[in-house]
């Protein structure tokens, strides 16, 4: 690993009516790699990697809407879904001019990021799943109260999920369940994405999220036969004790790209707290770069 220290910029781009935040490094004529985050974080959970990956990828991550810094005017009268979260990025990638890019994609950010393959295969170079779903088997009993909601939408559901999710100790549970060693877990992570959680109504954002979640099981057919037409270079790094997606989710890549790389972290849902120097040197040793 390159012994560098990357200036890592911090930007905004009008896209689709949000000012979208984003965090970039590398080169501007390196090869791209556009990292997508997930739930309830941001692209400050990439901060560990992207200097470990911008000496050779021009590292560019966004904060979809409704997390992190990037910002959406009430008069966009801006409706949260997960297609609409991949509508806003496709116009990102746009305005960015991003024509060619390695897809990284965590939690929310793998039906965000595999929406952006299937409307544009073309344009995908090489794919990592780090803990990004796409297999009904992948998810954990976890989901249970989710899936609940999912059932019976009724204001009492939805409150459960607001009291166990969108609390402290449901942020908190995220990035330490199943990590071997919690002390290398910095709490000011959990701390940030609770802040931002808890700016006025976005816990409502956050609830209308988890309700539309369903809607991409619908779409893992579609996810799947990118994966099968376009066997690009992929890596599925998944921490193993994380309770949404569970192993076999990681594994079920395999039967659609049987060339798919796949390693199980002794670590959680958050693998990259505890793992980011481990992932960054299997993404140079699987994936091509040029």
């Amino acid at each position: 690993m390159p012994n560098s220290n990357p200036v890592v910029r911090y930007k905004h781009i009008e896209a689709d009516g949000v000012r979208v935040f984003f965090r970039e490094a590398g080169d501007p004529s390196a090869p791209v790699m556009l990292l997508l985050h997930g739930f309830p974080s941001s692209s400050h959970m990439f901060r560990d990697l992207i200097p470990l990956l911008a000496a050779h990828y021009r590292v560019i991550a966004p904060d979809l809407p409704g997390f992190g810094f990037t910002e959406v005017p009430e008069a966009r009268g801006y409706s949260y879904s997960f297609d609409n979260l991949a509508i806003t990025m496709e116009h990102f990638v746009d305005a960015l001019k991003l024509t060619r890019y390695a897809l990284y994609v965590f939690d929310y950010g793998a039906p965000v990021g595999f929406r952006l393959a299937v409307a544009q295969p073309q344009r995908v170079s090489a794919l990592v799943s780090q803990n990004g779903n796409a297999y009904l088997e992948g998810l954990g009993d976890a989901w249970a109260p989710i899936r609940a909601y999912w059932a019976e939408p009724t204001s009492a559901n939805r409150e459960v999920i607001r009291n166990a999710v969108l609390s402290l100790e449901g942020t908190r549970y995220q990035y330490l369940h199943g990590v071997e060693r919690p002390e290398l877990v910095a709490p000011e992570s959990w701390m940030l994405d609770l802040l931002l959680m808890q700016r006025p109504g976005n816990d409502d954002i956050q609830l209308d999220l988890f309700l539309d979640y369903r809607n991409n099981l619908t779409l893992y057919p579609q996810f799947q036969a990118f994966f099968k037409a376009a066997q690009v270079p992929t890596l599925v790094i998944w921490g193993k004790h994380d309770p949404f997606f569970i192993p076999p989710g990681a594994h079920a890549y395999k039967t659609d790209n049987p060339n798919a790389v796949v390693e199980l972290l002794d670590t959680g849902h958050f693998a990259l707290e505890t793992h980011a120097e481990h992932i960054a040197q299997r993404i140079l040793a699987v994936l091509p770069r040029g």
